[in-house]
């Protein structure tokens, strides 16, 4: 098991952070195999839905049987009790679309990395001084890498990651890494209903791979 500044370092080694949530747990693990296949080593399943929970503890005890080097990560915790619940139910780390004092305590607590979610440089420099120095920029499409241009000569002890509209193209990419951030999450982007839909997971890898290749150039 990782200790938080190792899962912090292999965070921003691995650079790709792809995300997902699905009703199907067939489906999931479908989306597993492809990402996995394609290179990912780490996947953020989302708690977006009805079956969040219950869906991560399958999915955890599949990994832990099929990919014994995969990180499987949360996302979208809103408060202390879904960071509790995930904790307990063994999530490697935690990420969230906002700052809250509360999961930044229950993840000291434990000694989980967790990566707040920020837009300003008010919250920013709340999370900053919660302890976090590796945090999401959310939503990137609505930021863009004109704001981390801005804003990092400001928190020069702070890495970044965007989420939010990052997409897979070279020009997209590129911006956003000669910006100065240390990693992607993509979701739709990545992985469209439609293609989800169709069960086309033999796109999904080329499309992964593809997008590895340029995010491993920076």
């Amino acid at each position: 098991m990782m200790t938080e500044e190792q899962m912090k370092a292999y965070v921003k080694k691995v650079k790709l952070l792809p995300l997902f949530y699905h009703d199907d747990i067939t489906v999931c693990k479908e989306i597993i195999k492809a990402l996995y296949k394609a290179g990912i080593r780490c996947i953020e399943f989302t708690n977006r839905g009805p079956l969040a929970l219950e869906h991560f503890k399958l999915l955890l005890a599949h990994r832990n049987e099929h990919y014994a080097d995969l990180v499987l990560a949360i996302g979208t915790i809103q408060n202390q009790k879904e960071a509790q619940a995930f904790i307990e139910a063994g999530a490697d780390f935690l990420i969230s679309p906002i700052f809250d004092q509360s999961i930044a305590d229950a993840a000291y607590l434990h000694k989980k990395l967790w990566v707040p979610g920020c837009m300003t440089a008010t919250e920013i420099h709340m999370a900053e001084s919660a302890g976090c120095d590796l945090i999401k920029l959310f939503p990137g499409n609505v930021l863009g890498p004109g704001f981390v241009t801005a804003i990092k000569p400001l928190f020069p002890s702070v890495s970044f990651i965007v989420t939010g509209g990052v997409d897979t193209s070279v020009e997209n990419l590129t911006a956003w890494f000669k910006a100065g951030i240390v990693g992607v999450g993509m979701g739709s982007k990545l992985m469209s209903e439609e293609l989800l839909a169709s069960k086309n997971y033999a796109a999904l890898e080329t499309t992964t791979s593809k997008a590895l290749a340029i995010i491993n150039s920076y």
